[in-house]
C-alpha cells in the first residue's frame, strides 16, 4: 500500500480538476475530512497502521466522484475511481473493498456499522458541531444554487434545521466534542426561523 503516492495523486486531481462551482465539495473539504478523521481516530484509539491508512485513503477519495457526477451516486462514482486508481499504488483487492465500504457509508442518510465507518462519517460532517458551521453551510448553499437549485435563506434555514435534527454523531469522541455546539447551532436556526416568519 503506497499511501503517500495514492494521496499525492488524488490531491493533485482534486486541486486541478474539480469544478470551481463546488464551493462545499472542494479540495479544502476533503482535506478537512482527512484532518478530522485522523484526529477522531487518535481519540478513538485506532492503533492499527493499516486501519489508519485505509481510513485516510477513504477520506481522501470519498468525494472524488464529484469529478464526474453531481448529486446522484457520487459515492458509487468515487468507488469506481478508487477501484481504477488504487491498484496502481499496490492496494490489494480486499483493501480497496474496505475503502469503498467506508466511502459508501458517507452516503446520506449515514448508516455506519464498523468503528472506521463511524469515524469517517463523523469526520465528513464534523462541521455541524464546529464554530465555522455557518460559513461552511453557506458554501453548501452557494454550491447548490450554482448547480441549478434556487434556495433562499429562509428555505435554507429550514432545511438546515431538518438536517441537524435528523443527524447524530456515531463516535464517543464526536459526541463529546461536537454534539453541544451542534445543539447551539440548531437552537439559533430555530430562533432565526421564528423571527423571519
Amino acid at each position: 500500500m503506497q499511501f503517500e503516492q495514492a494521496s499525492n495523486y488524488i490531491q493533485e486531481v482534486l486541486k486541478t480538476q474539480l469544478s470551481p462551482l463546488l464551493y462545499y465539495h472542494s479540495y479544502a473539504h476533503t482535506m478537512g475530512v482527512l484532518k478530522a478523521a485522523v484526529e477522531i481516530a487518535k481519540d478513538e484509539n485506532i492503533q492499527s497502521e493499516e486501519d489508519l491508512m485505509l481510513l485516510k485513503t477513504a477520506a481522501l477519495y470519498h468525494d472524488c466522484g464529484f469529478l464526474n457526477v453531481y448529486e446522484k451516486d457520487t459515492e458509487e462514482e468515487a468507488c469506481v475511481i478508487a477501484r481504477e486508481v488504487l491498484p496502481k499504488f499496490e492496494y490489494s483487492g480486499l483493501q480497496i473493498e474496505t475503502i469503498c465500504k467506508l466511502i459508501m457509508k458517507t452516503k446520506m442518510p449515514q448508516q455506519p456499522e464498523t468503528h472506521l465507518e463511524k469515524i469517517l462519517c463523523d469526520a465528513d460532517l464534523n462541521y455541524l458541531g464546529h464554530d465555522n458551521f455557518i460559513v461552511i453551510g453557506n458554501k453548501l448553499l452557494q454550491e447548490l444554487n450554482a448547480m441549478g437549485k434556487t434556495i433562499d435563506e429562509k428555505e435554507w434555514n429550514k432545511m438546515q434545521i431538518e438536517f441537524l435534527q435528523s443527524h447524530h454523531y456515531w463516535t464517543a469522541t464526536a459526541i463529546a466534542n461536537r454534539e453541544n455546539k451542534k445543539a447551539e447551532h440548531l437552537q439559533r436556526l430555530k430562533e432565526l426561523v421564528l423571527i423571519n416568519k
